[in-house]
């Protein structure tokens, strides 16, 4: 049941690889669009505000313009068609209102209507006046190719212009057929001698344009001016302006639009094969399975896909170092094991009280050394997780070999004579970052091995100084020396090249690997070396610990 259960949680897992191996559009992807949609729908609205403003702008514009041709219009009038009368008021002649009318306004695009001081119309330029009858006229539409995309693309912005516009709603202008100044409020209060503009929107699509002036003969108002204008051409006007920012807008949100997915693409595609192939590694748990390859990339995808695949490699190196581990704490365990056994066999079958006793001893030396040997494994175990849990500080070297100098010798851990400190450079900081029980552990153990090959009445010298970036920690000894071939070996587990007169199973071989260890995660480095005379005479071995210094302490010192 359990490994049915298991199967399927693979199973399940390698589906979701494949999920995300060839899903086709992630959230970081939809996020990134998301983005740029939105700061095209930005540009939209911001070109809508400015064909707003655009628009407000060209019909004051046309207004003025208006307003000043109606005022012309309105002093020439004032000047040649009003009649004097005896008591000294004034009227329009409406047959020479009509004759400059049909010689002036007629060649203007302008509508001019006329009225007298009572509102009535007194002539029209829309209309031809005759001996039979008057004919009304209308300029012809323009003719203007209908473009499917840019009729399209006007209803669409017409559409999105109602929604988005301040533009106040203009009246509806309506057709008349009495033409009384009654049915143009604009004419009423020109007859009061008031000068106003209107804006109207036809029914169908557009705006009319108009301006009302009074008519004045010495201050007396004699009638009232209607010139008002067909926004067509202004219409034209912002249509070709309306089509140019549409244009622009679609052609910049393609560009944007291919970009973004270019660059969504370029981002999530890479950081999805790493979660794939993550995600396949956790559930095959093979070596076949690689993070992909992106060292090409200078970015942070690449940063990223190298350290998945250091740390990748990382952890097959320490499962395969824990692996090792395991098979020689096994190793080292079963010796013991097996000699006690032996023992407790043989002891079942001998008589003599003496020859027991012998080898009790020697299953209590047994014991003894496995547990010491298991203590000294506990401790290795527990070391990156101590690590870990710790937290670095500043620590002065050259305070701390002082320290556990003066205190190895108060507790007579050896004598004054035994082992000497020296500090080069001392005027420089000896300041590094890590972790200060951890480096004193390190100096203790290494210590201790060299007083197991030291002999008696040679010193062990302790010695510290400042090498460019690094402290360098040596500890001498003048003892046999290390095989040449060994020089590496001496770090490695359970290694124990012991003086001959040392009792088998004194030490467990963990604690120059334990060191180098501790030194490594303080990105040191450790290693042995021999000593030789003046005639290459081996007289000695010198194990040395290189630390970075603190680089932030150090410039604070300076």
């Amino acid at each position: 049941m359990k490994s049915g259960r298991s199967a399927n949680e693979v199973k399940r897992r390698l589906i979701l690889s494949s999920e995300i191996k060839n899903r086709r559009f992630s959230s970081l992807t939809l996020r990134i669009l998301a983005i740029n949609t939105f700061a095209i729908i930005l540009l939209a609205v911001g070109m809508i505000f400015y064909y707003d403003q655009y628009k407000n702008s060209l019909i004051q514009s046309e207004l003025g313009a208006l307003s000043q041709q109606a005022g012309l219009f309105s002093n020439a009038i004032a000047e040649t068609a009003v009649i004097n009368h005896e008591n000294a008021s004034h009227s329009l002649s409406k047959q020479l209102v009509q004759r400059i009318i049909n010689r002036t306004a007629l060649n203007l695009p302008t509508r001019s209507r006329i009225f007298d001081s009572l509102g009535n119309l007194l002539a029209d330029s829309m209309t031809t006046s005759g001996r039979a009858r008057s004919v009304e006229t209308k300029p012809l539409a323009p003719l203007t190719p209908n473009l499917f995309f840019k009729s399209f693309a006007e209803e669409l912005y017409e559409h999105l212009f109602k929604i988005l516009s301040q533009q106040q709603q203009h009246q509806i202008y309506k057709k008349t057929t009495l033409q009384l100044a009654s049915e143009f409020p604009e004419v009423l209060q020109s007859l009061q001698g008031i000068s106003i503009r209107t804006i109207k929107a036809k029914k169908t699509k557009g705006l009319i344009l108009a301006t009302a002036v009074p008519i004045q003969k010495y201050k007396q108002v004699v009638g009232a001016l209607l010139l008002s204008i067909d926004g067509k051409k202004l219409e034209v006007s912002m249509q070709d302006r309306r089509f140019k920012l549409i244009g622009i807008w679609f052609l910049v949100s393609l560009i944007t639009s291919s970009f973004s997915w270019y660059v969504a693409r370029y981002i999530t595609r890479p950081i999805q094969r790493l979660a794939a192939a993550a995600e396949l590694i956790r559930n095959r748990n093979d070596r076949k399975s690689v993070i992909p390859d992106l060292s090409n990339r200078n970015d942070e995808i690449g940063d990223l896909a190298r350290a998945l695949r250091q740390m990748t490699t990382n952890l097959w190196q320490r499962m395969d170092a824990t692996e090792r581990f395991a098979a020689d704490v096994s190793h080292e365990i079963k010796n013991p094991l097996t000699s006690i056994q032996s023992a407790v066999e043989t002891a079942s079958k001998v008589s003599e009280k003496s020859k027991r006793d012998t080898l009790f001893a020697l299953v209590l030396d047994d014991v003894k050394r496995l547990d010491r040997l298991i203590s000294d494994i506990s401790a290795a175990s527990r070391l990156d997780s101590e690590l870990n849990r710790e937290k670095t500080s500043a620590i002065d070297i050259k305070q701390m070999l002082t320290s556990f100098h003066d205190i190895s010798i108060s507790i007579k851990r050896f004598t004054p004579d035994k082992v000497k400190l020296k500090i080069i450079n001392n005027d420089l900081a000896h300041i590094v970052d890590g972790y200060e029980d951890q480096l004193v552990r390190v100096i203790g153990n290494l210590v201790d091995n060299a007083e197991t090959f030291s002999p008696k009445g040679e010193p062990i010298i302790i010695r510290c100084e400042v090498k460019q970036n690094h402290i360098l920690i040596t500890i001498e000894d003048r003892g046999g020396g290390i095989p040449e071939t060994k020089l590496e070996t001496v770090f490695n587990r359970f290694y124990s090249e012991r003086p001959s007169d040392e009792k088998f199973g004194t030490h467990s071989g963990l604690g120059l690997s334990i060191c180098k260890q501790i030194i490594a995660a303080h990105y040191g480095d450790i290693w042995a070396e021999n000593i030789y005379s003046k005639d290459k005479k081996k007289i000695g071995a010198k194990l040395s610990v290189a630390l970075p210094k603190s680089e932030t302490l150090s410039l604070s010192n300076k």
